[in-house]
């Protein structure tokens, strides 16, 4: 069985920090050199490209799956980095409440002045996930 369709409980849960966000900011770039650079040399070619779609068990609102293990209680509730493949390359992040419910938040400034690591914005995320 393939080792990357179950993920480990070691790497699933890691903190939305500004190393995750630049980390998205650079696959984002690398999409666009790479999108860029295939245009270029495929003008008049027909490419298909592998479209990669959002899991259905990790849709917002969902039950987090049991698959990905327990959540360690300091990380109820904070930002999370996504481990669903298709928003690797978008700058969001998740939260988990008590309940496993899943939240996707966008990492970009919210009303043009908090950003994701924002007290003001972290505070109100916390409000709104609370169960």
């Amino acid at each position: 069985m393939d080792p990357l369709f179950w993920p480990s409980e070691t790497n699933s849960f890691r903190r939305f920090t500004p190393e995750s966000l630049a980390a998205i900011e650079e696959r984002i770039a690398n999409k666009k050199k790479e999108q860029v650079k295939v245009k270029g040399k495929n003008k008049d070619q027909g490419v298909e490209e592998d479209k990669l779609t959002p899991q259905l068990d990790l849709k917002i609102c969902k039950k987090l799956p049991s698959l990905y293990g327990d959540i360690p209680a300091d990380l109820v509730g904070e930002p999370l980095e996504d481990f669903d493949p298709y928003y690797s390359d978008h700058k969001t992040f998740m939260v988990v409440n008590k309940r496993r419910t899943i939240f996707r938040f966008s990492a970009t400034p919210a009303l043009f002045i908090f950003g994701p690591f924002n007290p003001v914005r972290k505070t109100a995320i916390k409000i709104l996930v609370h169960s």
